[in-house]
């Protein structure tokens, strides 16, 4: 039989949003069901909540504060595109809970996901588009300052630049930021990351692959990680309702099976987000839960040896 999938979820992952909202929160709750109607057995690990001091490490502390107090101001809340209620503001413990909790795994046993996360708009002064806090930047901060591992790559394959990550993260050398995106696309002001790449809209799979090929082999052998970080959007594909790529399902798929084939060759720990990804909850469930299917099963479904990991 082959091994299950290791997947951090909990119910808290989706809350209640207003009819017709563009954010489509269901499909949280519905990835173990698309995961289970793909074929795909499913280790389900409940994360505890992240305490709000690592929050606060990476973010203002009074929006920390004004977040779990679900008392953010109208005009930061306008900013995010969601109102911070009080089930909010648990989903964002949660969610960086996991993230960190599905990194620990991944550092023990090699590969681990995170059924929500890659919240990489919120920065250093807030949240931003959908993103109320930013839980790939909470986590590594926390897992270098614990000494978990010595250096993460951050990589973003969301088709929206991760620019709260790349802010958050300028000027370290031990939390590495990689995005690959649409240039064109939101947001119209981009930050620096250590490294950006900036694709033509309607860039299809082939084109992508060879980029995405490119520049992890080089970011691996440059900064030499003991953990990726991979935000893995399938907002790239070509029609997702907000993007501007035109990958398709199985350029999607080889996407994360590259990532992960990539990894374990240079012996470093994966685990991954979900990221965005727009239009019918049931759809875009199906379409994340393919792209961890193909990353779990080119990974190998099994651990990295211990011989294999250079422990960044």
């Amino acid at each position: 039989m082959a091994a299950a999938l290791p997947l951090f979820h909990h119910p808290e992952y989706s809350v209640s949003l207003p009819a017709g909202h563009r954010f489509p929160m269901d499909k949280y709750a519905l990835l173990p069901a698309a995961l289970a109607a793909a074929g795909q057995a499913v280790a389900v690990l409940v994360p505890e909540p992240m305490p709000a001091r690592w929050l606060a490490a990476v973010h203002d502390p009074d929006y920390v504060a004004a977040v779990l107090a679900a008392a953010v101001p109208a005009a930061m809340e306008r900013r995010i595109g969601l109102s911070v209620t009080p089930a909010v503001a648990r989903r964002s413990l949660r969610v960086a809970g996991g993230t960190h909790a599905a990194a620990c795994h991944a550092l023990a046993h090699g590969w681990a996901a995170n059924g929500a996360g890659g919240s990489h708009h919120a920065g250093p002064d807030g949240g931003a588009g959908f993103c109320v806090t930013n839980d790939l930047a909470i986590a590594a901060n926390r897992l270098v300052a614990e000494g978990a591992v010595g250096r993460i790559l951050i990589l973003d394959l969301d088709v929206h630049q991760g620019d709260g990550t790349a802010l958050i993260m300028a000027g370290r050398d031990d939390i590495i930021t990689l995005s690959i995106h649409a240039q064109r696309n939101f947001p119209v002001r981009k930050a620096r990351s250590h490294h950006d790449v900036g694709l033509a809209d309607g860039t299809g799979d082939a084109d992508y692959l060879a980029v995405l090929a490119t520049a992890l082999a080089d970011a691996l052998a440059q900064w030499r990680p003991g953990l990726v970080m991979l935000q893995a959007g399938v907002d790239p594909h070509a029609d997702d309702r907000l993007g501007r790529l035109a990958l398709s399902d199985a350029g999607l798929a080889a996407r994360d099976a590259l990532v992960a084939r990539a990894c374990r060759a240079a012996g470093v720990a994966l685990m991954v987000t979900l990221g965005g990804g727009y239009g019918d909850p049931a759809q875009v469930a199906a379409r994340h839960a393919a792209t961890l299917i193909a990353g779990w099963q080119a990974w190998g479904a099994g651990e990295m040896p211990a011989a294999a990991r250079i422990g960044g």
